[in-house]
């Protein structure tokens, strides 16, 4: 059994960058889903693990990592000694740490929130929701247009952050096709070796 788990909701997006993340790294890792429906993540065991009660938390050893942008930093840190994934430059760091903040932001409460609404039904402002999510994507295309990589002109943790959500936008109401080097920039990340897709909604396919 891997000392190194990941506790998981397959449709996750959050969980889904920090899978991606491990595979990326070629690291084992047991994978645990957790049963939110049944409120498995709200119960002391999993709170003991992530107070916030949400998904994913990987244990490491003796270490926990609650959220998946501190897993994507402590993953990189601790395993990539080439610094390719997150760069030890003050200038490159600070760049893949705003496309960080936009994944906590106008992802999840775009692009993100829209595909929860449409799938599970949550409460949501769907005008507000599909407006943050074209903002981001716009501001995505415009950048890369000039570069290919989201920070630079190699992948970094960024792009792991962002990938999930924005591949599966369409599952919330939310067209790609506005975007032409979004998508070409989707298709890079599932170029890369250890890429691991993330399961397409059987709500959204049905």
């Amino acid at each position: 059994m891997s000392q190194r788990r990941l506790y998981q909701f397959t449709l996750s997006g959050h969980s889904h960058r920090a899978k991606l993340m491990l595979h990326l790294l070629g690291l084992d890792c047991e994978y645990v889903d957790v049963d939110l429906k049944g409120g498995a993540h709200k119960r002391p065991d999993y709170l003991a693990l992530n107070a916030f009660g949400q998904v994913p938390v990987l244990v490491d050893g003796d270490a926990v990592i609650p959220d998946s942008n501190a897993i994507l930093v402590y993953l990189a840190n601790r395993y990539d000694a080439s610094g390719r994934w997150l760069p030890r430059d003050p200038l490159a760091q600070a760049q893949v740490q705003r496309w960080l903040s936009a994944a906590a932001g106008p992802l999840a409460f775009g692009a993100a929130a829209a595909r929860i609404a449409t799938l599970f039904g949550a409460p949501t402002d769907m005008e507000r929701a599909h407006q943050l999510a074209n903002g981001l994507f716009a501001v995505m295309e415009q950048e890369l247009g000039r570069r290919p990589w989201l920070a630079g002109d190699a992948p970094t943790i960024a792009d792991v952050a962002l990938y999930s959500y924005t591949a599966h936008a369409p599952e919330g109401g939310v067209s790609l096709t506005p975007y032409p080097n979004v998508t070409a920039w989707l298709g890079r990340i599932t170029e890369l070796p250890g890429f691991v897709a993330m399961p397409a909604s059987p709500v959204a396919a049905a």
